[in-house]
């Protein structure tokens, strides 16, 4: 931990007055994680969560050693269409949350702030803005996003097009699940293939799309095999590869390494002992930081993590050979877009799913949607015999705390699911 610690002390002294040096020194520090994951992975986690790790520190990768060849996005961006034009995902909630696990939040956060961001913004955008203002992150060929689900998206991608003064592409998304809406937003992801030939010059061959599209179905069919098949194994985890596979699902959906992940996924839980302990179904984001959190959950057969939120946004009705249409349609009818209800209707058939005998809601500290829905979901998973626990946070700054609370509320949550009883 002092070597994580010294390297994010670094980090945050070098960007800004070195910028160079400090982003040497990022790929050279995340380069070094992924050489450990591949040949030092942690043997507490079955065969494909270690390969998950490759993937996911892959991913982060391509943005810092080849950015003329990444598009910065939001996380429910459909980026079948990058890929087929040889753009990279560099989304800006998954390398906030690799720059919290290197210890350099703090510096970033602050400098987001000291240009006039509101503290109440989401941190992972404040992460990411402010090493963008401190030119920790290298520029993009261009940026894609949507207002899906999340409102600090206007903000933060306004912000870093005029940041790194690279063209820009937004979607937009009605929050009602009408074909109609699925076809307005098909119409802007045609255009939105247009952008992307004209960004990189290289052209969107429709039959490799339909083929992208079935392979994202498949993926998204046999995560769901696997959510099933779990419900009666004890598979051990930690508390990032949840929030992995919430990438995979979505932002590396479509290609070949994640479908041979889901694959793997499927052989382990078949090769699993019988469910022992109690089991969480995990509602938005995971303080990876948290040691009290940590200390409940991780590698414990007393009571584990079974599945997230994030990794189930998207379900696998879509048509693929229309592949406009089948991109428009997960958005459209995206488990996050729309009502509160639609989102906690969706909680609660994924908890069953997953054989959950108890849910947390973590309210983010800067998700609205998230917040605001917090006391209309514990009503509805209580009512469908599924305990909730609220539970306060912040999922990338540190600075938040409250990890006594933390402990004391997650505790007695389990100790009342061992006992059988009803939260209150």
């Amino acid at each position: 931990m002092q070597v994580v610690e010294t390297f994010g002390r670094y980090l945050d002294q070098w960007s800004g007055p070195h910028p160079v040096r400090a982003r040497r020194l990022l790929r050279l520090g995340w380069e070094a994680q992924n050489l450990k994951n591949k040949y030092l992975p942690d043997k507490r986690l079955i065969p494909a969560d270690r390969d998950l790790a490759v993937i996911m520190m892959d991913a982060m990768l391509k943005p810092l050693q080849k950015p003329e060849s990444s598009a910065i996005v939001s996380v429910f961006t459909p980026c079948e269409m990058l890929q087929e034009v040889g753009l990279n995902p560099y989304n800006v909630e998954a390398f906030s949350c690799y720059l919290s696990g290197s210890r350099c939040e703090r510096g970033l956060l602050q400098q987001a702030e000291n240009a006039g961001i509101s503290e109440t913004l989401c941190s992972y955008h404040k992460t990411f803005l402010g090493a963008a203002g401190k030119q920790l992150l290298p520029k993009p060929r261009c940026i894609v996003y949507t207002n899906l689900t999340c409102d600090a998206n206007l903000l933060t991608f306004r912000r870093l097009a005029q940041r790194f003064q690279v063209p820009s592409f937004a979607i937009d998304v009605p929050m009602d699940q009408t074909p109609e809406n699925v076809a307005y937003v098909a119409q802007q992801l045609e255009q939105l293939a247009k952008f992307l030939q004209e960004c990189t010059g290289k052209t969107i061959d429709q039959e490799a799309l339909r083929a992208r599209l079935r392979r994202s179905r498949r993926t998204l069919e046999k995560f769901n095999q696997f959510q099933t098949a779990r419900a009666d194994r004890y598979l051990p985890t930690d508390l990032v590869t949840p929030l992995y596979s919430g990438m995979t699902n979505n932002i590396l959906l479509g290609t070949e390494q994640v479908e041979r992940y889901v694959d793997e996924l499927l052989r382990d839980v078949a090769k699993a002992g019988p469910a022992r302990g109690k089991r969480i179904y995990w509602m938005h984001t995971i303080p990876f930081w948290s040691d009290a959190v940590r200390q409940a959950l991780v590698f414990n057969e007393g009571a584990q993590i079974v599945g997230c939120e994030l990794s189930q946004v998207c379900e696998p009705d879509f048509d693929p050979e229309k592949p406009f249409e089948a991109m428009a349609w997960r958005m459209v009818y995206h488990c996050l877009n729309g009502s509160a209800t639609r989102r906690i209707e969706a909680g609660i058939r994924h908890a069953r799913q997953a054989g959950a005998d108890g849910v947390v809601w973590f309210d983010h500290w800067g998700c609205k949607h998230t917040l605001g829905s917090a006391q209309l979901a514990k009503k509805k998973f209580e009512e469908a015999g599924l305990p909730l626990l609220i539970l306060d946070g912040d999922g990338c700054d540190r600075s938040h705390g409250g990890e006594g609370q933390t402990s004391t509320r997650l505790g007695a949550f389990l100790e009342m699911l061992e006992e059988g009883g009803t939260t209150r």
